[in-house]
């Protein structure tokens, strides 16, 4: 008989709850520097991203769990400190997305391969939200490109984002599920 899930399978799921905890303290990081800097809203607004990943993890434990595997948290690496701008922010934010992107469609590579198709249910649930990721990433980066340091368009993008709800992904999570 089968079992769900490998020791393969489970050993690149972990690294991917690593992965996703790296991707909050990142965020984190980005929040209270721009924070630091006087940026409310964009704070804010990396904060919920960082509360995201978070979820991200969590969701992956759950299944690890879920299919008879096992949880193993290892320890996560430094993060950057400080951006010199919320462009600089979102020009890293757009290229950690992709990597992240990656992340997932090697999971996906390997669960295609390993005829596990309840992690490949899975993953292309985060497939599918990464798509989101990038897009906003990218059109916010699109936005500060066009503002170009200009302050007063600069505040008002503050403000603009200053409206995220911090839990407001939170609920759109019950779709990640699938």
């Amino acid at each position: 008989m089968r079992t769900i899930l490998t020791p393969k399978m489970e050993h690149a799921l972990n690294k991917q709850v690593n992965a996703e905890l790296w991707s909050a303290y990142l965020y984190l990081s980005m929040s209270y520097n721009m924070k630091a800097k006087g940026w409310i809203g964009i704070s804010k607004w990396f904060y919920a991203q960082a509360q995201e990943e978070f979820t991200h993890a969590k969701h992956i434990m759950d299944y690890i769990v879920s299919v008879d595997g096992k949880v193993n948290l290892m320890p996560i690496e430094e993060v950057q400190l400080s951006w010199n701008s919320p462009k600089d922010a979102f020009e890293n934010t757009l290229m950690h997305e992709k990597i992240v992107t990656e992340k997932f469609h090697e999971l996906m590579d390997l669960a295609i391969e390993l005829k596990d198709y309840a992690s490949q249910a899975m993953i292309r649930c985060f497939i599918k939200e990464q798509v989101e990721e990038e897009d906003t990433a990218r059109g916010y980066l699109q936005i500060l490109k066009l503002i170009d340091g200009e302050k007063t368009a600069l505040y008002l993008f503050d403000k603009e984002l200053a409206a995220r709800e911090t839990n407001m992904k939170m609920d759109s999570h019950k779709e990640l599920l699938c």
